[in-house]
């Protein structure tokens, strides 16, 4: 016997959350996806972080803005910080773990471009220490959080926190809230 119960509830659930935060936090959403798309705009770009599911969804994000999401237009500026296995595994061997982001930031970064930090506890070492760096070096900084949001929502400009403490709700919540962006910042920038 399935466990059909069991696979509707999880839908239930995921659907549930998505409509909360729709209701809750839409304005955040927009009022973000403006904040990227005028800094591309003025010449920046955007540099995306994240850890395991997290890393998949920043390497998603840019792949969606450097490529497209819903409709023919010029390519977007967005860099994953997670993709590059040659400066990922000499920056931890070479310093840490801690800092793979950072270096990154530091090297690729200026003022104008903006940090989006991915992470559903809020409380990776090498995201806080890479946000840490984009606002010392005057980037504005995006943290898209879960479970209260942890360390990383008392030093972002900007945060959005995903009401639940469920990793694999908040990470379905992320990419949904990553397509709204893309597709958000696709309209502001190519209005036509």
């Amino acid at each position: 016997m399935l466990p059909l119960e069991k696979i509707k509830s999880q839908f239930t659930e995921s659907a549930a959350l998505k409509l909360r935060v729709a209701e809750e936090l839409s304005d955040s959403i927009g009022r973000m996806a403006q904040m990227m798309a005028d800094a591309v705009a003025h010449g920046g770009k955007l540099l995306i972080c994240g850890n395991g599911g997290s890393a998949a969804d920043a390497q998603h994000f840019a792949a969606e803005l450097i490529g497209r999401l819903a409709r023919e237009r010029g390519a977007i500026p967005a860099i994953a910080l997670t993709t590059d296995t040659s400066i990922l595994t000499a920056v931890a061997n070479d310093y840490s773990f801690d800092n793979v982001f950072k270096r990154q930031v530091e090297g690729l970064g200026k003022p104008g471009d903006i940090l989006i930090a991915l992470s559903t506890s809020g409380n990776s070492e090498n995201v806080i220490r890479a946000l840490k760096s984009a606002l010392q070096m005057q980037m504005k900084t995006i943290a898209l959080l879960g479970k209260g949001g942890g360390r990383l929502a008392t030093l972002a400009d900007e945060v959005i926190v995903v009401p639940s403490a469920s990793s694999q709700r908040i990470q379905e919540v992320h990419i949904t809230i990553v397509h709204v962006w893309c597709e958000l910042i696709e309209d502001i920038l190519y209005p036509n």
